[in-house]
């Protein structure tokens, strides 16, 4: 008789157990409709935890933190990453005739929600320089001089230049003041000569006649117009490797260069 009612007992027990984990499993966040954002005490519930326990737990994002999720958080709270709009077509330059920048921007179309992925940078900003400015040209020591090695002038075809046939070329000489990394990373066969570029050098440019801006007597991006006994600083930009530019100071005019070769270029 003594072992029958300890053995009703422990199926009472385990009855009452039973009914306890039926009626409390399905407590949580979603039976209580919650679900919060940041730290808010008062979004709580009462079931299932998940680390196993059962009692008060929260449904909002703090508790990914304090460890005391509801365990059905994540199903009541799904995450939701940011999304944003595509990129909007780069603005204008902000000044004309003038190193500046350019903009683009794009929007917020869904908020994050619930540690959700944050949103990506909405504002982009870049070099710019226009070299017009109202259809007008723009004052000559923005537009960079475009150069290559001084051993392409032995090939250059020179073409006919009417009405300047006693412009036989002349030699600039600058001081490199700045250059790009990009300079140093060139290695075809045409842009090797690059590698040769260091600041503080001085290097000759010639001006051939090919290389004339129309109607006058001067190449581009050499300082010419400008020049009022003042070193200049000027933009270059190498051809044939669009990452190696710099600036340079001009120096002055002269007859004919007399650099090393490797530090001999012409305009283009």
């Amino acid at each position: 008789m003594h072992r029958r009612r300890l053995t009703d007992k422990r199926i009472y027990t385990c009855v009452c157990l039973l009914v306890f984990l039926v009626t409390t499993s399905e407590a949580g966040c979603q039976d209580a409709g919650k679900c919060c954002t940041g730290r808010d005490p008062s979004c709580v519930s009462t079931g299932w935890r998940a680390d196993r326990s059962y009692g008060t737990c929260y449904c909002d994002q703090a508790c990914v933190s304090t460890l005391d999720c509801c365990h059905d958080y994540e199903l009541a709270c799904p995450a939701v990453s940011c999304v944003v709009s595509e990129w909007t077509m780069w603005s204008g330059c902000a000044v004309p005739c003038r190193a500046t920048v350019r903009m683009r921007s794009r929007k917020v179309l869904v908020e994050p929600h619930n540690r959700g992925e944050p949103c990506p940078y909405l504002e982009e900003r870049a070099g710019c320089a226009d070299y017009m400015d109202h259809h007008r040209q723009c004052h000559s020591s923005l537009v960079p001089a475009l150069i290559t090695t001084g051993g392409y002038g032995n090939a250059r075809k020179k073409r006919d230049i009417p009405d300047i046939g006693d412009v036989i070329g002349y030699c600039v000489q600058f001081e490199l003041t700045s250059l790009t990394g990009g300079c140093q990373h060139s290695v075809g066969p045409h842009t090797r000569w690059m590698q040769y570029l260091r600041e503080g050098h001085r290097v000759c440019v010639e001006c051939q006649p090919p290389a004339l801006v129309a109607g006058h007597k001067h190449c581009t991006g050499d300082g010419e117009v400008e020049d009022e006994g003042r070193r200049q600083s000027l933009q270059w930009q190498a051809v044939g490797n669009p990452r190696c530019r710099g600036v340079w100071r001009r120096v002055g005019r002269l007859d004919s260069c007399s650099c090393p070769t490797v530090h001999s270029f012409l305009f283009i």
